[in-house]
């Protein structure tokens, strides 16, 4: 490993028998917010819905982490949509991450 170089350890997906929910997993911000690496929540779930049911649990992570954050399901980044355009749903055994930015130096 070189000089001033270090690896994350990354969040582990959620037990095998979570039957019916998908897995979440926050990264740099999103994690300090949560306090949480990952957790599984219940599916199908629209992404349009996702940002409600997680404002409901960590109040103000809609405008503190999810507006400026990356979000992937199953290693393909998606966009969030809009009212009026065709939502994305997360089925059950999905992989959804959210990836805000971070920076180096």
């Amino acid at each position: 490993m070189e000089r001033g170089s270090f690896l994350l350890p990354l969040p582990q997906p959620s037990s095998p028998l979570d039957f019916g929910n998908f897995t979440i997993l926050y990264f740099a911000t999103a994690t300090s917010f949560t306090g949480k690496n990952v957790e599984s929540l219940p599916a199908p779930l629209s992404l349009r819905k996702l940002g409600d049911v997680l404002e409901e649990r960590y109040k103000g992570i809609r405008e503190g982490v999810l507006g400026h954050s990356l979000v992937t399901i199953n290693l393909a980044y998606v966009d969030v949509p809009e009212e009026g355009e065709d939502d994305v749903i997360i089925q059950e055994g999905d992989e959804v991450a959210i990836i805000p930015p971070v920076s180096s130096g």
